[in-house]
């Protein structure tokens, strides 16, 4: 299923001001899922074990460090999803102009 939104601008540069702030945002998301693969990356390795493996099997318990150990990875799994949810939306945006 498709939703089409409507912006209206008053000339050219509010269009190009628009598609420039979508690619801006795009650009950070990727950042953060970098930022966030690492994070996880050093988790998986500092527990031996990977990110789905720990989600799908591990508790709080399981973890040297306890809840917050726990907390913090399942935290970045979590995020990882959400940024890469939004990316993959905005990469579907297009901008058809009249």
């Amino acid at each position: 299923m498709s939703i089409q939104i409507v912006i209206e601008l008053s000339d050219q540069q509010g269009v190009q001001a628009v598609v420039q702030a979508l690619e801006t945002y795009q650009t950070r998301l990727r950042a953060g899922i970098a930022r966030t693969r690492d994070r996880l990356r050093a988790f998986e390795q500092q527990h031996g074990v990977t990110t789905a493996a720990f989600l799908r099997d591990l508790t709080a318990e399981d973890l040297p460090g306890g809840d917050l150990a726990y907390v913090e990875w399942a935290g970045e799994a979590r995020l990882l999803a959400g940024l890469e949810t939004e990316l993959h939306e905005l990469e579907y945006a297009r901008v058809q102009l009249p």
